[in-house]
């Protein structure tokens, strides 16, 4: 996904944390030329957000629950060298209503009221696109075997070509799913946040965030061509990691983790998600005496 011409973007920027948990900053040195005056810019004709799906996975542990974080490349276009939760833009084939066939738990038309969509395809597409880009990414398939045709969903050496396959673009989800028989877990996923990118960033998405329980004895094995390294932690942990400078992530990240810290199980935060009221937040950026101030809405 190139960048707009001529268009400085701080999304791959060091966030700092402050005082204020709903305060980020991004320090001047950090910000790329140009940036602070976009964000001064009255008459920004803001880019359209692009449609986008993210899964925090969650397992258990004598701990208590822990997420799996993934680390961008340092080379990415976009968040390089964050650590971010499985996720990424839908494609047209994650809206194909044939999908729905194979998949289990809400329908599409039950998922827009949900998510509050304007058809059941788009709705569809964000789920889709949830369980597609955890499995692409990590390896890790939310899925279970059809009852109703031969399943190879025990089967390493299929699933890791039908990955390949996905990666590739060679392949759709439905494919996928039909070819190796299996249903997938719609009714695993839990819908958690809704982030839209802040206005002045020429590179902005329309982010439906959602939870999920990884299947027993899941090993994330994650797609090297885009992330360096897996790290499967416990949501604390990694925010105090996140304000002391040691690990970079975006708002968004660092706020859903502060939001499933309070859980001491992963079923107690899939209950509280299942029904809430899940408002669109879209962080404000403005001029700060240290760098570009970024204000998340309470």
């Amino acid at each position: 996904m190139p960048s707009e011409p001529n268009r400085p973007t701080a999304a791959s920027a060091a966030r700092r944390a402050t005082d204020d948990p709903n305060l980020f900053l991004i320090p001047e040195a950090s910000l790329p030329p140009g940036f602070a005056e976009r964000v001064d810019d009255e008459s920004l004709i803001p880019a359209p957000p692009r449609p986008a799906a993210t899964v925090a996975l969650l397992r258990e542990s004598a701990e208590g629950p822990q997420a799996l974080l993934l680390r961008r490349h340092g080379r990415s276009g976009f968040a390089a060298d964050a650590w971010v939760f499985p996720g990424g833009v839908v494609d047209k084939a994650d809206r194909e209503p044939s999908l729905a066939d194979h998949l289990d738990g809400p329908t599409p038309d039950e998922w827009a009221a949900r998510l509050g969509t304007g058809t059941p395809e788009e709705a569809l597409g964000f789920v889709a696109a949830a369980l597609r880009e955890a499995f692409e990414e990590t390896g890790i398939l939310l899925a279970r075997a059809d009852p109703a045709a031969p399943s190879r969903i025990h089967d390493e050496g299929a699933l890791s070509v039908a990955r390949r396959a996905l990666l590739d673009g060679v392949a759709t989800l439905r494919q996928v799913a039909v070819g190796n028989g299996v249903r997938l877990a719609g009714d695993s996923l839990a819908y958690l946040a809704h982030w839209i990118t802040p206005l002045p960033e020429p590179r902005r998405y329309d982010t439906r965030f959602f939870l999920a329980l990884a299947p027993e004895g899941a090993e994330c094995d994650a797609h090297g061509e885009e992330m360096t390294d897996a790290l499967w932690c416990g949501a604390a942990e990694v925010v105090g990691r996140f304000e002391r400078g040691e690990m970079k992530m975006l708002p968004p990240t660092v706020h859903t983790l502060r939001r499933l810290a309070e859980f001491a199980s992963v079923e107690d935060a899939l209950a509280a998600f299942r029904d809430a009221d899940i408002p669109a937040i879209t962080p404000r950026m403005r001029r700060h005496p240290g760098g570009v101030a970024i204000e998340v809405p309470e």
